[in-house]
């Protein structure tokens, strides 16, 4: 099975596999089950091959989805992964620009505002 993570050099490859409408992302060789965790609170699907013990993980968009719908999600993925530092590329059959912007701007407004459940460590004063 082809691999474009590894092929490319990056931890993650978002791209329509020839001739069907289903999105994969493909993962590198020994990507760290965070990156695989992150992908599925994401949205995505997981798949191992053989299952149980797998040689090979990758993830695809539901296909139970529009079109339109598929190319947002994994477009809305993006920031998410970015932040956790990996590297990722996203063909461009793929991308939707406006869903990206709106995911990104989620992104940073969540960074720059932490959560009241996870609020700032207190400054103590000498």
């Amino acid at each position: 099975m082809a691999n474009l993570a590894d092929e490319y050099g990056t931890d993650v490859e978002f791209y329509v596999k020839a001739l069907t409408t289903t999105i994969h992302a493909d993962t590198r060789t020994g990507a760290p089950a965070a990156l695989h965790d992150l992908l599925e609170q994401l949205g995505l699907k997981r798949h191992e091959y053989p299952a149980g013990a797998p040689l090979y993980i990758w993830h695809t968009v539901p296909d139970d989805l529009a079109a339109d719908e598929k190319k947002r999600l994994a477009s809305r993925a993006l920031p998410a992964l970015h932040l956790a530092r990996y590297k990722v590329n996203c063909s461009p059959d793929v991308f939707d620009e406006a869903a990206f912007q709106q995911a990104a701007h989620e992104a940073r407004a969540r960074t720059a505002h932490p959560s009241p459940r996870n609020p700032a460590p207190a400054r103590r004063t000498p």
